[in-house]
């Protein structure tokens, strides 16, 4: 790395597959901002040695994604309310003098691209997250301050599920649930898919019933073609199924305004990464 221009990277494993380098380089001609941006694959045993390297090269900022979001959350020297609040941060301000500050901008993006991308209120509404992980936890807070009738976490165990539901009581209605305990429940207006599931290509085994003609189907994950869990929402009559793009690229704008204090417009980014990955759906 040179020391002329200002360094930032996301780290993550496995990371080649990133948009996050195409993101940002638009941020920074759109703003007029000098800085290289870069994806580092840190070994899954290594992440804590991977920054520090980056650091000390003069790296100033990253992005990090699965698996390592909660392990930020722990090398920050400092946090920030959101990132506190969620056990995980998903981008990492690094200065020589003042240590790493750790920030989470998930819920930001999500809530931005449901709200501003989608229109779609969540006030009063029945929300189902699949997921109790760093990615979850990063969503549910802001979900919570939404008032919506209802979060209900549901993990592949339901420990992990109930300690976040009772980690977030204070912000809102919600309850943590196995996934297989889902039988039974009524339709939810919007179920986010916050496992890593779609990364791999895998469904999630879900109950009939949770489904309805006003459901909106939204994966954490994007890609060029719709995911398992997009078809399994469609193939249940779902009003609309997404991937999660637009969250990608709203996360990523409020990372890109805590690093240069600026936010870039993303509508433009939003629909350069669609047409490059090849389409849209819904």
């Amino acid at each position: 790395m040179t020391g002329a221009t200002d360094q930032y990277a996301v780290m993550g494993h496995p990371v080649a597959h990133s948009l996050s380098p195409r993101i940002h380089r638009a941020f920074a001609a759109q703003t007029g901002q000098a800085l290289e941006y870069t994806a580092i694959e840190a070994p899954l045993d290594g992440f804590a040695a991977a920054v520090a390297r980056f650091r000390e090269a003069g790296g100033r900022g990253l992005n990090v994604t699965v698996p390592f979001k909660e392990e930020a959350w722990r090398l920050a020297d400092a946090l920030g309310e959101a990132a506190r609040a969620a056990g995980a941060a998903n981008t990492l301000t690094l200065d020589a003098a003042e240590g790493i500050r750790g920030d989470n901008t998930d819920g930001v993006g999500l809530l931005t691209d449901l709200a501003a991308n989608l229109g779609l209120a969540l006030t009063g509404r029945r929300i189902l997250l699949l997921g109790a992980g760093g990615a979850a936890r990063g969503v549910a807070g802001p979900l919570l301050d939404q008032a919506p009738e209802l979060l209900l976490v549901a993990n592949r165990g339901a420990e992990r599920a109930t300690r976040l539901a009772a980690d977030f009581s204070a912000r809102g209605p919600i309850r943590g649930a196995a996934l297989d305990a889902l039988a039974g429940e009524t339709a939810f207006d919007l179920i986010v898919n916050a496992t890593a599931a779609s990364l791999s290509g895998s469904a999630i085994d879900l109950p009939e019933g949770l489904i309805g003609e006003s459901t909106v189907a939204y994966d954490m994950v994007y890609a060029a073609a719709a995911t398992p869990f997009m078809r399994w929402a469609t193939s249940r009559g779902a009003l609309h199924a997404v991937d999660g793009l637009g969250m990608l690229v709203e996360q990523a704008a409020e990372s890109f305004r805590i690093w240069r204090g600026v936010r870039p417009q993303t509508p433009p980014v939003i629909a350069d990464l669609r047409a490059f990955l090849g389409g849209a759906y819904a």
